[in-house]
């Protein structure tokens, strides 16, 4: 299957350029899709332009990643309400590093004829003079080209109005789109469809300046069934970076999806095929309460952005937190990402030398801890079997803990309840 089919079949295709699928499918090409260095990790945001950057890897084409540690400096204006704060060179050079490591998971990078390449503009731009610039590129794009572009247009219609420096933005992007044409054999650009007006403005100026031809195609902006923006949660973005979204949350993030958009998104974020798909699609529709989907679309993505291992553990996290799994997961885990587990878990600190020494269950439930606000409660409801330890239950009023009951030598896990979860931390 050709890259546009490809792209065509997931529903992941917006826009196309006349001629571009007749170029991919006569020879192999060198693309490119531009990465904005603004944060030290991309977000679930972007894995739509990753994974299009997969798919022409796969169809035998040349992906080329672009870092903007140039652009990063100005912040692209497209479709957005106000302009961005403008980072220093080492912030970018650091978020630049940061990316790189994380592209390197998803694309196979290397010198060989189909292996992805990485660029930073700002290594083209360092030493471009303003004055050399608005005099070979500016004279490129009339004003009245680059006023016409929607973007630019909604930016000037808002409150904030669009700077100077936001304005360029477009000449910019568009010197990349030349200047990897002309150095890299860069035929084609990708990107999201808020993205063809910098893109055409890129063709265009290849056009002007050269006589030459490129191409443009664009993927649609994911959202979600209802309309609300993708990747967005109360908590904030969801990002690749383990220590920003514990592989835990990033695996729940798309356990939890709804039917539809699972359905949707599960031909967007794997490389599962149509038969594969179709056939999960077929299993969850007979059964839906077993979330096949989901679960197929989570372990996929969540293994291929960190690991095999991650996902199992954010599997036994789940089957422990909703379920009946065990705590042997714990013993694998660091401290942050015990913590991490166990966000939102009413969590308290008790002595461990106090614990070596002995302490008396009710003691430690109601006094030394808070999980009960009194003895009394806590002794009714260990006799009524309501009380675990580490997924044990507690029946006996008498019963002396110390730390030998510590999970890693540090944790005790207390259940009141089915589902009333509480960390015990020895210190």
């Amino acid at each position: 299957m050709s890259f546009v089919e490809e792209l065509r079949w997931r529903g992941m295709l917006q826009d196309i350029m006349p001629g571009t699928e007749e170029l991919l499918n006569k020879e192999k090409v060198s693309g490119y899709i531009g990465f904005d260095p603004t944060g030290d990790s991309l977000h679930v945001g972007h894995l739509t332009q990753i994974m299009t950057l997969i798919h022409f890897q796969n169809a035998g084409h040349k992906p080329v990643a672009l870092v903007g540690g140039a652009t990063g400096m100005i912040g692209d204006p497209s479709f957005k309400s106000a302009e961005r704060n403008l980072l220093d060179e080492a912030t970018l050079q650091y978020n630049i590093e940061c990316l790189k490591g994380q592209l390197a998971k998803f694309l196979n990078f290397g010198d060989g004829e189909n292996d992805a390449k990485m660029v930073n503009n700002y290594d083209w731009f360092k030493d471009f003079s303003f004055l050399d610039f608005i005099r070979d590129v500016g004279k490129l794009i009339t004003v009245n080209y680059m006023m016409a572009k929607d973007s630019v247009k909604k930016r000037l219609e808002g409150d904030n109005g669009l700077s100077f420096t936001e304005f360029t933005y477009q000449l910019i992007q568009g010197y990349d789109f030349y200047y990897l044409w002309k150095h890299h054999n860069c035929k084609v650009q990708m990107g999201g469809s808020d993205q063809w007006g910098n893109i055409v403005t890129g063709s265009e100026m290849i056009r002007r300046q050269d006589q030459g031809t490129a191409f443009a195609i664009t993927t649609q902006l994911i959202k979600k069934a209802d309309g609300q923006k993708f990747g967005k949660t109360e908590s904030g973005a969801i990002w690749l970076d383990p220590k920003k979204t514990s592989p835990y949350k990033y695996y729940q993030f798309w356990l939890n999806t709804s039917d539809d958009d699972a359905k949707n998104w599960i031909r967007i974020f794997t490389l599962k095929t149509e038969a594969e798909i179709n056939a999960i699609i077929a299993d969850h529709d007979a059964a839906p309460h077993t979330r096949a989907v989901q679960k197929a679309l989570a372990a996929d993505i969540t293994i291929r952005t960190h690991s095999e291992h991650d996902y199992e553990t954010a599997v036994k996290t789940s089957e422990f937190l909703f379920g009946n799994g065990s705590l042997d997961f714990l013993a694998d885990l660091e401290h942050e990402a015990v913590l991490e587990v166990f966000d939102g878990v009413p969590q308290f600190e008790i002595s461990k030398e106090a614990l070596t020494a002995g302490i008396n269950i009710l003691d430690l439930l109601a006094v030394d801890t808070q999980v009960f606000p009194s003895k009394g409660e806590a002794r009714k409801m260990l006799q009524g079997g309501g009380v675990a330890l580490n997924k044990e239950k507690i029946h006996d009023v008498e019963l002396v803990v110390s730390a030998k009951s510590l999970i890693n030598g540090k944790y005790i896990v207390a259940q009141r309840g089915k589902k009333n979860y509480f960390l015990i931390i020895a210190k």
